[in-house]
């Protein structure tokens, strides 16, 4: 679903919950909880702002996530702070008695909706007849129920930062070549650790409906969807080159959707959870530099301050649409719901759901 679906159908926020106290609205949060006990279940994102992470049930990254939905059977309400891909995965995970909903219908993802099935269907059809039935699909998380159910359908799988690695192995078990959207910085980045040049790697551009790589056509692996996260785009080779000369002691980690250049030139590169991780390990006294996502980056700084931690760019911002779900909307969600009334629901057509269903279970069999 794009950003223009998601407004067109987003309802309104009710004035009165823009008048309303932070401590009013935590307050009424935190009775609704206990009163809906087991029936609520409220999984956060890392990129989460503070003010709803602090109320989730479990935080985690994409893959966690994904986990968590399919473990839980006993939630009659998932209210996802998270964006919208997340909130269709965890409606495909979950059981049709169960409701999952999403606090503002603006919280999407610009990845994600970098990949158009429409666009994807004839770029399939093209690279069929380029290279024959030599293809596997792969596309990471961050992408449409439609986008998952294409995958699925062609025999691929879904895959996250933290698998991708085990996920593209698995995948050239399976045949000569691998399409990875719509991310292709992240398909690059793995791909390149797994030991595939860039010379064996391509890139697909769906506005222009062709091929860009120079050179035998044979010799390509990977086809990387020209797509990008519109956060991670913003971390560069000055930000990196500006820091070694100013603060040469800094470690600098990285999210592997930040570009090749930045990630060769970075000392760590992994997921959410090995960032997360790599810090909490890190020893005390020690400077950390990270790209990725500016919540969760203020959220490390204030929870490891025997550490100094900042953002690679300084000059970052959180992202516009991870960062929609605040804590008047979440309180609605919840409020709507102890009136008995479900809105901003997210619900999966049943073919695309058990298409999907396919390639998220691809990769959950694996971990």
């Amino acid at each position: 679903m794009s950003i223009l679906d998601m407004v067109e159908q987003n309802k309104t926020l009710p004035e009165h919950y823009k008048t309303l106290s932070v401590d009013d609205m935590k307050t009424s949060v935190q009775r609704i909880k206990e009163k809906m006990g087991d029936k609520l279940f409220i999984p956060g994102h890392h990129y989460q702002k503070d003010e709803v992470i602090e109320f989730a049930d479990q935080t985690g990254d994409s893959l966690r996530l994904a986990q968590v939905s399919a473990a839980n059977h006993e939630a009659e309400y998932i209210v996802f702070c998270g964006v919208h891909f997340m909130a269709e995965t965890a409606d495909i995970l979950t059981s049709k008695d169960q409701k999952v909903i999403l606090p503002d219908m603006r919280a999407g993802c610009t990845l994600a909706d970098m990949a158009d099935i429409n666009q994807t269907e004839r770029g399939w059809a093209e690279m069929q007849k380029q290279f024959g039935d030599t293809i596997i699909p792969l596309t990471y998380i961050n992408s449409t129920a439609a986008i998952k159910a294409f995958v699925g359908e062609k025999g691929g799988a879904t895959v996250t930062s933290s698998n991708a690695k085990r996920m593209l192995e698995w995948a050239f078990t399976q045949k000569e070549r691998i399409l990875f959207l719509p991310d292709q910085h992240l398909g690059r980045n793995t791909a390149f650790d797994l030991g595939i040049s860039l010379e064996e790697m391509a890139v697909w551009d769906p506005m222009l409906e062709t091929l860009i790589y120079e050179g035998d056509l044979e010799n390509i692996k990977v086809l990387l969807w020209k797509g990008h996260c519109s956060v991670h785009a913003n971390f560069t080779v000055q930000n990196v080159e500006e820091l070694r000369q100013t603060s040469p002691e800094t470690k600098i980690i990285v999210h592997p959707e930040c570009s090749r250049e930045v990630v060769e030139l970075a000392d760590y590169a992994g997921s959410t959870s090995y960032i997360i991780k790599t810090i909490q390990d890190a020893e005390p006294g020690t400077k950390w530099a990270v790209g990725t996502e500016m919540n969760l980056v203020n959220r490390l700084t204030q929870q490891h301050k025997d550490k100094e931690v900042f953002s690679l760019n300084p000059h970052m911002c959180p992202c516009l649409t991870m960062n929609r779900i605040d804590l008047p909307h979440f309180l609605w969600a919840l409020e709507s719901l102890e009136k008995g009334e479900v809105i901003n629901q997210i619900k999966v057509d049943s073919q695309i759901g058990q298409l999907a269903k396919l390639a998220l279970d691809r990769m959950l069999e694996r971990g």
